[in-house]
């Protein structure tokens, strides 16, 4: 028992040099057949996830893979690097790439990730006085952070520098310390990140800056827009209509925004034209708001009473911004339809001449127009002139703009006016129905259900009432109980004219026949 411990050593001294050659190709076999083992097993689960798992589980995962990249470093690959400063000392002045790009940051900066930050409060006066306030949290200098675009990581840094004392008197003085943006990303990106990531930031920004901002009503006098604030409180939520029609609305201005592209496809001017009608007090002019305070657009109100001639109508037009919506109210009571065409048909010349106008002429050079409001325009406005603006040459002078008529008589429009691809959507506003009443009464009390519910939904249907006049009765009182009861007594009451005025009108008819028939 004592020589076994020698046992061991002696049988490994005996091993020959080929057969230790031989063990260690068998164990690099045995690892190589593992590594591929397990590359195979690697592709298919590859294969798999990219099958069964959705992409945006996958978006997700690259997102994380970039995040823990960014934070543990991505090695020594070559990097580029874009300066976006505030200033410029040539006649750009202000680059507005360095407002869009903070604006779009102050959207990705994680207050609890930075040490330091900036944040300022302003305070948007309003001519009449009042105003908004508005945070905004943007870095400081020295500080960075890491903001991934397509699975591709950028870093946004801030850096202030010295200000040239050799240009004191610009950007701030000499010596004034400037800020400028930093944009680093890895060189094998460059092309995305000019062509694809800074457009982004901008067209963010953008949309920001639509969102947040005041929107305003303009009006036309002579030559010239006016414009004050718009606060309408009109919402597709508020808005007492047939739901249906409410969505169809929804979904067209929705598809309308996407398709720019396909605007400049089939060769037509990026516009979309609405005519509203039907009878007064039923909507109308709140859908107008309602689409405004939606597509965060301004509102131009044209009143054609104010408009010369054809050419004071073009110019008008023409200095109308993108993102707008062009109103005409009352179409029906702005052109006598036999006047307006004869006048387009046989022009006269005096008329239609307009010796003031040049492209540098003043505003003020052009006199105020005295007709009344409902009156026929001038003889030097033509109802083709306006034509030539929704569908003709002048029709592509703007893009991304609505156009909305509306009427309360719809049979008296020209029938220029009703041909198809002239107004691309018409919305009748009816009476009010009874899913237009339970808005209303959702608006105006928080309820969604009552005890006279059921009698008022039967009176609904039995009689013709605009949601202005239901509007009025809801007014009338706080309490819902009272404000119900009102409503259901000015609906009886009005149930009982209109079949008094029905047994009036049968009588007549019957009074003519029994006449006729003596005559025979």
């Amino acid at each position: 028992m004592d020589q076994l411990p020698l046992a061991a050593p002696a049988a490994a001294a005996s091993l020959s040099p080929s057969q230790g050659a031989g063990r260690a190709l068998d164990a690099y076999k045995t690892a190589l057949a593992t590594a591929a083992s397990a590359a195979a097993y690697a592709v298919m689960a590859r294969s798999m996830a990219r099958e069964l798992l959705p992409d945006e589980l996958r978006a997700a995962v690259r997102w994380c893979a970039a995040a823990a990249r960014a934070r543990f470093g991505r090695g020594d690959r070559e990097r580029r690097t874009v300066v976006i400063r505030r200033q410029f000392d040539t006649r750009y002045g202000e680059n507005h790439l360095f407002d869009a790009a903070r604006a779009y940051l102050a959207t990705r900066i994680d207050p609890r990730a930075m040490r330091r930050l900036c944040l300022a409060r302003s305070r948007a006066k309003e001519p009449d006085g009042g105003g908004g306030w508005s945070t905004l949290l943007c870095m400081e200098p020295g500080g960075s952070t890491v903001d991934v675009f397509n699975g591709v990581e950028f870093t946004w840094t801030s850096v202030e520098t010295g200000g040239d004392d050799k240009k004191g008197g610009k950007g701030g003085g000499s010596g004034s310390p400037r800020e400028s943006l930093e944009l680093s990303f890895d060189a094998e990106h460059t092309d995305m990140a000019l062509d694809r990531y800074v457009p982004f930031v901008m067209s963010t920004a953008e949309e920001l800056q639509m969102r947040d901002r005041a929107l305003r009503i303009f009006m036309n006098e002579g030559q010239s827009w006016h414009g004050i604030n718009h606060h309408h409180p009109a919402t597709f939520d508020t808005l007492a209509m047939d739901p249906a029609l409410k969505d169809s609305v929804i979904a067209d201005l929705d598809r309308f925004l996407k398709r720019r592209d396909y605007y400049r496809r089939i060769g037509k001017a990026w516009k979309r034209g609405y005519l509203l009608y039907g009878p007064p007090g039923t909507g109308k002019s709140s859908l107008v708001a309602a689409m405004a305070n939606y597509l965060r657009f301004n509102l131009y109100d044209l009143d054609l009473s104010e408009v010369r001639l054809n050419s004071s109508l073009q110019k008008l037009l023409i200095h109308m911004p993108n993102k707008s919506i062009l109103v005409i109210e009352d179409i029906d009571c702005c052109f006598d339809a036999a006047a307006s065409r004869k006048d387009a048909k046989a022009p006269e010349l005096v008329e239609e001449l307009d010796p003031g106008y040049t492209s540098d002429s003043s505003d003020d050079s052009w006199p105020m127009n005295t007709h009344r409001q409902g009156a026929a325009p001038p003889k030097g406005l033509t109802l083709s002139g306006l034509l030539n603006f929704i569908d003709g040459l002048w029709s592509t002078c703007g893009e991304e703009r609505i156009i909305v008529f509306t009427t309360n008589y719809r049979d008296r429009l020209d029938p220029a006016l009703l041909r198809p691809g002239r107004m691309d959507m018409h919305i009748y506003m009816g009476y009010c129905g009874w899913e237009a009443f339970r808005t209303l009464a959702r608006n105006y009390f928080l309820v969604d259900d009552h005890e006279l519910f059921p009698e008022i939904q039967a009176l609904l249907s039995a009689v013709d009432v605009t949601p202005a006049e239901v509007s009025e009765m809801l007014l009338r009182s706080e309490d819902v109980d009272v404000a119900l009861r009102g409503l259901k007594e000015f609906l009886q009451e009005k149930r009982r004219k209109t079949r008094k005025e029905e047994g009036y009108k049968k009588d007549a008819a019957e009074d003519k026949e029994a006449v006729a028939e003596e005559a025979v």
